[in-house]
């Protein structure tokens, strides 16, 4: 699913640069649940927006089922990500003068998909994440938990093969926290592959699979 050869990612500022990525070689299966972790500065969110086409490599080649991502241009980027890629960020990332509805019907807007099947697939997900009932509030009326639990079911919404999440727990408690990996768990069993960017050894127990990273460099 995804090959990632000889990656580098340099950043520069003032005439210094800094390596976020050095020569990184990844390979991630259809179906995987993988957990990134390294400390702060390591290149784990780099490689994350790498993957999700958010950044392009300085060198070395990304494929993605088979489609070179980094050749593509930033119109074509655009596309890729809107197709393949739903992200689950650690503030949520809710647009806080929209419903948990109207949150969850935002991708499906940028899909083009007609009002009637919209609703259909908005009020299935808001069911699966148990959050039905709260399809008419704002997040401003929710708990961390169902702000997430809204921002898993925006993620499905958009049938993509591929979800991302960057510290999906960082602003949740402990208990709260595991309550959502243990429903991450449930919708890569659904045949979604997740990445988990995270420093939490309690959420990377829920993963298949550990990629370490540190200075730029993935840890054998």
């Amino acid at each position: 699913m995804i090959e990632i050869k000889e990656a580098v990612k340099v950043y520069s500022s003032d005439g210094v640069e800094c390596h976020a990525l050095n020569n990184v070689d990844l390979d991630i299966k259809q179906g995987e649940m993988v957990a990134v972790m390294g400390p702060s500065g390591s290149g784990k969110s780099t490689l994350l927006n790498i993957i999700g086409g958010m950044d392009k490599l300085s060198k070395g080649t990304y494929i993605y089922n088979d489609i070179n991502v980094s050749e593509m241009s930033n119109t074509r980027l655009h596309r890729f990500r809107k197709d393949n890629i739903s992200f689950i960020f650690q503030h949520f990332a809710m647009m806080n003068h929209y419903t948990v509805y109207e949150n969850v019907e935002i991708p499906l807007i940028a899909k083009h998909i007609p009002k009637k099947k919209r609703k259909e697939i908005i009020m299935e997900k808001l069911e699966l994440m148990k959050i039905s009932e709260q399809a008419k509030k704002y997040p401003v009326q929710l708990s961390g938990g169902q702000q997430q639990r809204c921002a898993i079911a925006r993620a499905l919404a958009s049938d993509n093969g591929l979800i991302l999440a960057d510290e999906p727990t960082g602003a949740l408690d402990k208990a709260t926290g595991t309550e959502i990996m243990k429903v991450l768990k449930e919708v890569n069993e659904m045949g979604k592959t997740i990445i988990i960017v995270t420093h939490d050894n309690n959420v990377s127990k829920f993963c298949e699979r550990i990629i370490c990273i540190e200075d730029g460099k993935i840890q054998e």
